[in-house]
């Protein structure tokens, strides 16, 4: 198989990311916002929207803007943005999702000649259940093969793995701090051991700090991804808000890490230290693998971990190691 026809794609609550085998680059990614908004029909708008290059369909007396600049759309007239996904599947309330996912991946995905071959991430199961995994997965898979594509789905934290720990030997716990869920696998020798995921990300973080200061939560993220960053000393209320919930998260996710790995009769022997690797967009502020390592030696970890290491780039690192896999297994 020509490896252009190769790709690795990240289906996350907050963003869909494309990897690509790259020219002169390693690989080559492209990115939309997994969210769309409605606004009222006009030739006018549908002809400035085509000249500017931003991604929408016409629908009756509506335009639904999709994908990167849905966001802006939605600041504008004062509400929130629609979500195809939540909590890491796809959302059971909004029947316009999946069309907007199947849009937005027929952009990103355009084919060439052949039948491309396409990775794509799934998340693992809460602790206590599967909660619409098997719904997810299924519908996704039957999307990509009536778009002609071949599929095969991989584990959204042991993709973290492939993507980072080539030097571990694919030994380690890749960790995917996205925006439904974040995703927790431990591989030993690229075979995943234990793998599971928690509701608190991106999404929970953004909404409860929008409780807090009445703002949108859709507001709220936009100001989180332009300019949060840990230090511990906050003027602006809302910065300090969000340092809140972030702690919340990171011991949550912790925990949870504690208590799989402390209860778990799958762990494999370990005959030294693994390392950890943070990725994912909620994983992306400046200091936040600080924070989470002092946080984590706080802890009485189960297992001897050698170090905590952040994702070369937290938003790809999912879509480059499903793009790793489709390329070893080519």
């Amino acid at each position: 198989m020509d490896q252009g026809n190769l790709m690795g794609l990240d289906v996350g609550t907050s963003r869909l990311v494309v990897a690509r085998p790259g020219g002169d680059e390693e690989f080559q990614f492209e990115s939309q916002l997994n969210a769309f908004v409605s606004v009222p029909y006009s030739r006018m708008t549908e002809n400035a929207l085509r000249r500017e290059s931003v991604s929408f369909h016409a629908q009756g007396e509506e335009i639904v803007v999709h994908g990167n600049e849905a966001p802006r759309f939605a600041d504008l007239l004062n509400t929130e943005t629609r979500r195809p996904m939540t909590v890491g599947v796809l959302n059971p309330g909004e029947k316009e999702g999946l069309p907007v996912i199947r849009r937005l991946i027929e952009t990103m995905t355009k084919k060439g000649e052949g039948k491309p071959r396409i990775y794509f991430s799934v998340p693992a199961a809460p602790l206590n259940g599967e909660e619409g995994l098997t719904y997810h997965e299924a519908t996704l898979r039957q999307m990509f093969q009536e778009l002609d594509y071949e599929v095969r789905s991989i584990n959204e934290g042991l993709a973290v793995i492939y993507s980072e720990l080539e030097d571990t030997n694919y030994t380690g716990i890749g960790i995917s701090c996205g925006g439904g869920l974040c995703n927790v696998c431990l591989a030993y020798l690229s075979l995943p051991a234990l793998s599971f995921s928690i509701p608190k990300a991106g999404d929970f973080i953004d909404n409860s700090a929008a409780s807090v200061t009445g703002d949108l939560a859709n507001r709220v993220r936009l100001a989180k991804e332009e300019s949060f960053y840990f230090n511990g000393h906050f003027v602006d209320k809302l910065q300090q808000v969000l340092t809140v919930y972030y702690d919340d998260m990171i011991y949550s996710l912790i925990n949870a890490m504690k208590d799989a790995f402390s209860n778990s009769r799958r762990m494999p022997k370990l005959n030294r230290p693994i390392p950890i690797v943070l990725s994912g967009g909620t994983a992306s502020p400046r200091g936040f693998r600080d924070r989470f390592e002092k946080i984590m030696r706080q802890t009485d970890f189960p297992i001897p971990i050698s170090e905590i290491r952040a994702a070369r780039d937290p938003l790809t690192a999912t879509a480059r190691g499903a793009l790793v896999a489709a390329m070893t297994e080519m």
